[in-house]
């Protein structure tokens, strides 16, 4: 059973690798590696890292260690034969790129996971929780609710953000219903990828298609709607696996604790910080999040210094001296390392992939042999299994011709792609470490035939809904 899901994950790679292993051209200044042992091995070495990540379940691996140390190997494969010939430095100053890529996406997450977590040590959640099953709503209505405000936080706030915070709140609700929880993490995944890809700020990849002049502001919201198609095929189709039962309405009192509206609303500065940041002020997202996070360790001493133990800390909180008082370092190291370091190894692989070669021929050779919209629609497909951000690096880079109906498409499908595997986005990953046990690989693997209906559905909606686009050139 393992092998056979793992060829049908690996299938659409090597379909994708083989046709480049001839015909390569080395650049000015980068040796031709794309038909070398140092290229075969580096794949099959990325391919072996990520079959460890799939079998996490059964393996209980974590899935940063063998992303990490394939990323190491790759790279080092790489230096030796640069060395070999003389090259000294081309090799060292393209893995400080890619750290710097890295950098940058590990100090958003780490910003918005501390929030995340401060807001859960503050007992919002639990609070949440309480509020909801005092409602007597039941577990396909709340399947429902958080599905939906999964969707439209996730343009505001981006998918990886609204994934973790309504991750957060599924665990707190459904805490005692595991399947519960697994539906509803895929739910999540799927809703939050499409909210973000019909807003500039959803989804990192939405961010450098704008920012490359390639689509104006206003056209991302022609994507609403094959956005909404996305998602609402596969929940209607998914809610069925959730009960109509309504959890039990505990006698219990959840005391949000001290400083849990403000940094709430530090969060939604945070995030206005972080958009102004790169809107008005040219800033990359992650100083306006590290902004925010100072502000909120700066309120944490606050909360520190002020705090008064309350009658009922001890009960609440387990053991005498556990008193709630606030530290906002602690909110910090429990962040989702594992989460954070994988992202550094799967950018690093997929980088030294690039570096060699094969993602630049990758897309030249979809464009010119398959043409736009086929290309465009299998994007998707590359996103569940490499990552979307390398892919769409990748395919500016190449700058095909292409209308602004074709712009949208790539967009759309670089952004929903990666629900089609727990592993192809920023959210299912998340998702992953902070629903451990319950989210896993396999469980997302059993929905994906319908969210590759709700993924199929959506392109042809777009096609036929923005027809107007085409032939316009980007950015007019």
């Amino acid at each position: 059973m393992l092998l056979r899901v793992l060829g049908l994950f690996l299938v659409p790679l090597t379909l994708l690798i083989a046709p480049l292993a001839f015909g390569a051209e080395a650049s000015h200044d980068r040796l031709d590696l794309t038909s070398s042992w140092v290229g075969l091995a580096s794949i099959f070495t990325f391919i072996a890292a990520y079959a460890l990540v799939i079998g996490e379940e059964y393996t209980h691996l974590p899935k940063s260690k063998p992303v990490i140390l394939a990323a190491g190997i790759i790279w080092a494969m790489i230096a030796l034969v640069y060395a070999q010939q003389g090259y000294d430095h081309i090799v060292e100053e393209s893995v400080r790129e890619f750290l710097i890529e890295f950098a940058e996406l590990f100090l958003f997450l780490l910003a918005a996971m501390t929030y995340v977590n401060s807001m859960s040590e503050r007992r919002v959640f639990e609070g949440l929780r309480t509020y909801l099953v005092s409602k007597g709503l039941g577990y396909r209505q709340l399947f429902w609710i958080t599905g939906l405000l999964s969707f439209f936080l996730s343009p505001i706030i981006d998918n990886l953000t609204t994934a973790l915070v309504m991750c957060a709140v599924v665990m707190a609700v459904g805490k005692d219903d595991a399947k519960f929880v697994a539906v509803s993490c895929v739910n999540i995944v799927v809703a939050a990828n499409a909210g973000g890809a019909f807003s500039p700020f959803g989804d990192i990849t939405t961010l450098m298609v704008w920012q490359s002049g390639l689509v104006p502001f206003a056209t991302f919201f022609a994507l609403f709607v094959p956005s909404v198609v996305n998602y609402i095929v596969p929940a209607f189709v998914m809610q069925f696996a959730v009960s109509k039962e309504v959890p039990a309405v505990a006698e219990e009192s959840v005391r949000i604790k001290r400083g849990a509206w403000v940094i709430i609303g530090l969060f939604g500065c945070t995030i206005a910080i972080a958009v102004s940041f790169h809107n008005f002020l040219h800033l990359p997202p992650f100083l306006g999040m590290m902004t925010g996070l100072a502000l909120l360790k700066i309120f944490g001493y606050y909360l520190k210094i002020t705090h008064k133990p309350h009658p009922n800390d001890d009960a609440e909180y387990g053991q005498v001296g556990d008193i709630g008082a606030f530290d906002s370092f602690k909110q910090v190291a429990r962040a989702e390392w594992d989460t954070l370091l994988f992202f550094f190894g799967v950018i690093m692989c997929v980088g030294g992939l690039g570096f060699i070669g094969y993602l630049a021929f990758a897309s030249e050779w979809m464009y010119d042999g398959l043409g736009p919209t086929l290309a465009n629609s299998l994007v998707g497909l590359m996103s569940a299994i490499v990552d979307n951000i390398p892919v769409m690096v990748a395919i500016l880079q190449m700058n095909p011709v292409m209308d602004e109906l074709q712009w949208l498409l790539v967009t759309l499908t670089a952004g929903v792609g990666g629900s089609l595997l727990s592993i192809g986005s920023a959210a299912g990953v998340a998702l992953m470490g902070q629903a451990r046990g319950k989210y896993t690989f396999f469980g997302h693997l059993k929905w994906t035939p319908v969210i590759a209906l709700g993924y199929v559905l959506s392109i042809l909606v777009h096609l036929w809904w923005n027809a107007g686009y085409a032939g316009i050139a980007p950015g007019l």
